[in-house]
Protein backbone atom coordinates (compact mmCIF):
# COMPACT_ATOMS: atom_id res chain seq x y z
CA UNK A 1 0.00 0.00 0.00
CA UNK A 2 1.89 3.68 -1.39
CA UNK A 3 -1.60 5.84 -1.60
CA UNK A 4 -3.75 6.04 0.84
CA UNK A 5 -6.96 8.61 1.43
CA UNK A 6 -7.26 9.89 4.98
CA UNK A 7 -11.21 10.50 5.96
CA UNK A 8 -10.01 14.11 7.88
CA UNK A 9 -12.79 14.32 10.54
CA UNK A 10 -11.61 17.81 11.44
CA UNK A 11 -8.08 19.49 11.59
CA UNK A 12 -6.91 18.47 15.05
CA UNK A 13 -7.49 14.84 14.33
CA UNK A 14 -5.71 14.34 11.35
CA UNK A 15 -2.84 15.93 12.59
CA UNK A 16 -1.45 12.86 14.32
CA UNK A 17 -2.54 10.05 11.52
CA UNK A 18 -1.07 12.33 8.69
CA UNK A 19 2.24 12.29 10.38
CA UNK A 20 2.42 8.65 11.17
CA UNK A 21 1.42 7.70 7.59
CA UNK A 22 3.69 9.86 6.25
CA UNK A 23 6.39 8.32 8.62
CA UNK A 24 5.73 5.39 7.08
CA UNK A 25 6.01 6.60 3.54
CA UNK A 26 2.75 6.44 2.09
CA UNK A 27 1.28 8.99 -0.07
CA UNK A 28 -1.62 10.24 1.39
CA UNK A 29 -4.49 12.51 0.15
CA UNK A 30 -6.76 14.10 2.52
CA UNK A 31 -11.09 13.75 2.59
CA UNK A 32 -12.91 16.25 4.44
CA UNK A 33 -16.55 14.29 4.00
CA UNK A 34 -18.53 14.91 7.65
CA UNK A 35 -22.78 15.15 6.62
CA UNK A 36 -22.90 15.07 10.51
CA UNK A 37 -21.64 18.37 11.22
CA UNK A 38 -24.75 20.78 13.16
CA UNK A 39 -25.15 23.50 13.06
CA UNK A 40 -24.26 24.58 9.28
CA UNK A 41 -22.15 26.90 11.52
CA UNK A 42 -19.73 24.22 12.85
CA UNK A 43 -19.08 22.62 9.65
CA UNK A 44 -17.65 25.99 7.94
CA UNK A 45 -15.29 26.44 11.53
CA UNK A 46 -14.04 22.28 10.90
CA UNK A 47 -13.83 22.73 7.29
CA UNK A 48 -11.57 25.79 7.50
CA UNK A 49 -9.70 24.27 10.21
CA UNK A 50 -9.02 20.90 8.16
CA UNK A 51 -7.82 23.72 5.27
CA UNK A 52 -5.68 25.29 7.52
CA UNK A 53 -4.07 22.32 8.65
CA UNK A 54 -3.70 20.88 4.74
CA UNK A 55 -2.05 24.22 3.57
CA UNK A 56 0.13 24.02 6.49
CA UNK A 57 0.92 20.52 5.87
CA UNK A 58 1.29 20.50 2.32
CA UNK A 59 -2.02 18.02 2.34
CA UNK A 60 -4.22 17.86 -0.80
CA UNK A 61 -7.79 17.91 0.32
CA UNK A 62 -10.73 16.95 -1.05
CA UNK A 63 -14.16 18.00 -0.09
CA UNK A 64 -17.56 16.08 -0.08
CA UNK A 65 -20.18 18.40 -0.24
CA UNK A 66 -22.65 17.15 2.90
CA UNK A 67 -25.91 15.14 2.13
CA UNK A 68 -27.70 16.33 5.23
CA UNK A 69 -31.18 13.86 3.75
CA UNK A 70 -29.23 11.33 3.64
CA UNK A 71 -27.01 11.53 6.53
CA UNK A 72 -30.62 12.33 8.90
CA UNK A 73 -32.01 9.51 7.25
CA UNK A 74 -28.77 7.03 8.16
CA UNK A 75 -29.04 7.89 11.78
CA UNK A 76 -32.75 8.10 12.76
CA UNK A 77 -32.80 4.29 14.12
CA UNK A 78 -32.84 3.53 17.60
CA UNK A 79 -29.98 6.09 19.49
CA UNK A 80 -27.71 3.45 20.74
CA UNK A 81 -27.16 3.14 16.74
CA UNK A 82 -26.96 7.02 15.67
CA UNK A 83 -22.94 6.67 16.41
CA UNK A 84 -22.50 3.59 13.94
CA UNK A 85 -24.67 4.57 11.55
CA UNK A 86 -22.80 8.09 11.49
CA UNK A 87 -19.38 6.21 11.00
CA UNK A 88 -21.03 3.92 8.50
CA UNK A 89 -22.34 6.84 6.26
CA UNK A 90 -19.83 9.06 6.32
CA UNK A 91 -17.16 6.13 5.58
CA UNK A 92 -19.22 4.66 2.52
CA UNK A 93 -18.46 8.23 0.93
CA UNK A 94 -14.64 7.61 2.34
CA UNK A 95 -14.42 3.94 0.45
CA UNK A 96 -16.37 5.16 -2.58
CA UNK A 97 -14.31 7.90 -3.39
CA UNK A 98 -10.75 5.67 -2.61
CA UNK A 99 -12.18 3.25 -5.32
CA UNK A 100 -13.21 6.98 -7.66
CA UNK A 101 -9.75 7.86 -7.02
CA UNK A 102 -8.17 4.22 -7.54
CA UNK A 103 -6.09 4.87 -4.09
CA UNK A 104 -4.58 1.93 -2.23
CA UNK A 105 -7.12 2.73 0.98
CA UNK A 106 -8.46 4.56 3.34
CA UNK A 107 -8.19 5.43 7.24
CA UNK A 108 -9.69 7.94 9.33
CA UNK A 109 -8.39 10.39 11.37
CA UNK A 110 -11.24 9.23 13.75
CA UNK A 111 -9.29 6.77 14.93
CA UNK A 112 -6.89 9.18 16.76
CA UNK A 113 -9.53 10.77 19.21
CA UNK A 114 -10.20 9.08 22.41
CA UNK A 115 -13.73 10.45 22.49
CA UNK A 116 -15.13 8.04 19.45
CA UNK A 117 -15.99 4.97 19.22
CA UNK A 118 -12.77 3.42 18.30
CA UNK A 119 -14.08 -0.65 17.59
CA UNK A 120 -17.30 0.84 16.09
CA UNK A 121 -15.13 2.88 13.56
CA UNK A 122 -12.91 0.26 12.82
CA UNK A 123 -15.73 -2.30 11.95
CA UNK A 124 -17.50 0.47 10.39
CA UNK A 125 -14.50 1.40 8.07
CA UNK A 126 -13.87 -2.71 7.39
CA UNK A 127 -17.65 -3.09 6.64
CA UNK A 128 -17.50 -0.15 3.94
CA UNK A 129 -14.52 -0.99 2.48
CA UNK A 130 -15.37 -4.70 1.70
CA UNK A 131 -18.43 -3.00 0.35
CA UNK A 132 -16.54 -0.77 -2.01
CA UNK A 133 -13.67 -3.42 -2.61
CA UNK A 134 -11.00 -1.44 -1.10
CA UNK A 135 -8.71 -2.03 2.09
CA UNK A 136 -8.91 -0.36 4.86
CA UNK A 137 -5.69 0.47 6.99
CA UNK A 138 -6.02 -0.16 10.57
CA UNK A 139 -3.93 1.85 12.62
CA UNK A 140 -4.28 2.97 16.54
CA UNK A 141 -3.83 7.09 16.34
CA UNK A 142 -5.18 7.29 19.80
CA UNK A 143 -0.99 6.93 21.33
CA UNK A 144 -0.63 10.63 18.92
CA UNK A 145 -3.37 12.54 20.55
CA UNK A 146 -1.47 14.36 23.13
CA UNK A 147 0.99 15.35 20.37
CA UNK A 148 -2.38 16.32 17.95
CA UNK A 149 -3.70 18.55 20.69
CA UNK A 150 -0.26 20.73 21.11
CA UNK A 151 0.47 20.52 17.28
CA UNK A 152 -3.53 22.13 16.84
CA UNK A 153 -2.82 24.70 19.41
CA UNK A 154 0.57 25.71 17.93
CA UNK A 155 -1.33 26.26 14.23
CA UNK A 156 -4.44 27.86 15.96
CA UNK A 157 -6.88 25.36 14.47
CA UNK A 158 -10.63 25.52 15.72
CA UNK A 159 -11.36 22.66 18.34
CA UNK A 160 -14.67 21.69 19.08
CA UNK A 161 -16.02 20.33 22.00
CA UNK A 162 -18.43 17.99 20.91
CA UNK A 163 -18.72 14.99 18.21
CA UNK A 164 -20.39 16.95 15.41
CA UNK A 165 -23.82 15.88 15.83
CA UNK A 166 -26.96 18.26 17.11
CA UNK A 167 -27.16 14.78 19.45
CA UNK A 168 -23.79 15.25 20.89
CA UNK A 169 -23.91 19.11 21.14
CA UNK A 170 -27.34 18.42 23.38
CA UNK A 171 -25.19 16.23 25.45
CA UNK A 172 -22.82 18.44 25.77
CA UNK A 173 -25.19 21.49 26.43
CA UNK A 174 -26.64 19.27 29.49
Amino acid sequence: MNRVLLHVCCGPCAIGPLATLRAEGLTVTGFFANANLYPPAEHGRRLAAARRLAEAEGLELGVERPDATGYARAVSGDPPDRCLACYRFRLDRVAAETARRDLDGFTTSLLASPHQGHELVAAAALETARRHGVAFLYRDFRPGWAGSVARSKELGLYRQRYCGCHWSLADREE
